[in-house]
């Protein structure tokens, strides 16, 4: 009788600590906008960091696709943007979307290429830091620079069909 109050008691004591318990901590997801100015889908020698862009941090449930959390920053002079998201979103895709770039020749957002997946949980195997670094994401320029056939030339990227010829 003693044991099993002993059993119950344990058992109430470690409901009561996990209800208690503090909910998990969110997130800081970190990242770079820049200007890609040859329209390559990558940075180059010619690529710039974008100061005052708007990014927007979206985190929907995966199958609903039912937005839960949202968040948004601006870039500073380097194109850093830097924004805190709480809580898990281990059944959610979160992404980094670019919105809005202050430079009007460096403003075009191409599809596919706007975003950027993040993931926010703790159960994925990444140490146990609350700092996620986004990869960069681009507005491309409307029109490629004139030196832009140039520089994919010597990435050996360069065609007679390219855009930047």
């Amino acid at each position: 009788m003693v044991r099993s109050l002993v059993a119950l008691i344990l058992v109430a004591t470690a409901v009561a600590a996990v209800a208690t318990a503090a909910p998990s901590p969110g997130f800081v997801v970190t990242g770079r906008v820049y200007c890609d100015n040859c329209r390559a889908g990558f940075e180059t020698n010619v690529s710039h960091a974008i100061e005052g862009a708007t990014v927007e941090m979206e985190c929907r449930h995966f199958e609903s696709q039912e937005v839960h959390d949202k968040a948004e920053a601006t870039t500073d002079a380097g194109g850093w943007y830097r924004m805190e998201i709480s809580g898990d979103h281990q059944d959610e895709i979160c992404e980094v979307l670019l919105l809005k770039s202050p430079e009007a020749d460096c403003a075009e957002i191409e599809r596919t290429r706007e975003r950027c997946r993040v993931p926010l949980t703790r159960n994925d195997g990444i140490r146990q830091s609350g700092i996620r670094y986004a990869n960069p994401i681009a507005f491309f320029r409307k029109e490629p620079l004139s030196n832009c056939g140039e520089l994919l030339r010597a990435y050996d990227l360069f065609n007679e069909t390219s855009e930047n010829s």
